[in-house]
């Protein structure tokens, strides 16, 4: 049997319910010198509340500008792009900034976590700009830093944890703000194996509470912890397919465990 089950690409119906991203023939082109890159060639889909997608491609294939369009950190150059029905090109710079610091929560490759503050504080930043009392923002902070198995180290500074728990300190951090969907731009980019799963692991548990998550990876393995994966190619979708054999952490845990095992024997 397939691993996977091929759907149509494009903005079909897949859950009930509007869809919370919406995106509609987008296109970006970017002028290099003499040059005109087109990044984007006209991409539509739908997400829906709840789901996990993995976006797949080589680097250049267009996923990373894909993502900071849906982020609100770029516009395209033509197209439309819709957020949990209301148009984007419509809003504001305020009202694009305040739907950054509440609806989405954001994860990158390289952690992006200030060097001199502690974990608690790094993930309180998005609260402070939200202007919430500090105690409050402990409040939130801690309670984001134990959903992820990190509040008994909530006052290590980021040169004190490992890679993986930095990471983990970086989900808290977009966590904490409650959003309605995560964008992780490779967060496994930067692990080891077992630390990779266990992110993932925490993704997938995310996503059971109804999180919605997006994440952007070039690791095939990573993408099937995913419930959908949208694959990119010069700028276009070339395919959209629902994961039909999901990887378990726990298991795959092991495997790399025993693996680990027999080549240290």
């Amino acid at each position: 049997m397939s691993m996977q089950t091929e759907l149509h690409t494009g903005i079909e119906t897949r859950l009930d319910g509007s869809a919370l991203i919406s995106a509609k023939n987008l296109k970006k082109t970017y002028r290099m010198g003499d040059v005109d890159v087109h990044a984007l060639r006209g991409v539509s889909l739908d997400i829906r509340s709840g789901e996990f997608v993995a976006i797949m491609g080589a680097s250049g294939s267009g996923k990373s500008t894909f993502m900071n369009i849906l982020g609100c950190l770029d516009a395209p150059s033509s197209g439309e792009y819709f957020l949990d029905g209301i148009s984007v090109a419509h809003m504001t710079k305020k009202e694009q900034a305040r739907i950054r610091s509440r609806k989405i929560g954001f994860v990158f490759q390289g952690f992006n976590l200030l060097s001199r503050t502690s974990a608690l504080e790094n993930v309180e930043l998005p609260l402070l700009y939200q202007g919430l009392a500090s105690n409050r923002r402990r409040e939130l902070a801690l309670e984001a830093l134990h959903a992820v198995g990190l509040d008994k180290r909530f006052d290590h500074k980021p040169n004190e944890l490992s890679g993986g728990q930095q990471q983990r300190v970086a989900i808290a951090r977009a966590l904490a703000t409650h959003p309605s969907m995560i964008l992780a731009d490779e967060p496994t980019g930067n692990l080891d194996s077992k630390t990779s799963i266990e992110i993932m692991a925490i993704f997938q548990k995310l996503n059971s509470k109804g999180i919605t998550i997006i994440l952007v990876t070039h690791e095939n393995d990573i993408a099937q912890y995913g419930l959908r994966n949208v694959v990119f190619r010069d700028g276009r979708i070339i395919k959209d397919f629902m994961v039909e054999t999901r990887l378990n952490p726990e298991e795959e845990m092991k495997r790399v465990l025993a693996t680990s095992i027999v080549d240290n024997a």
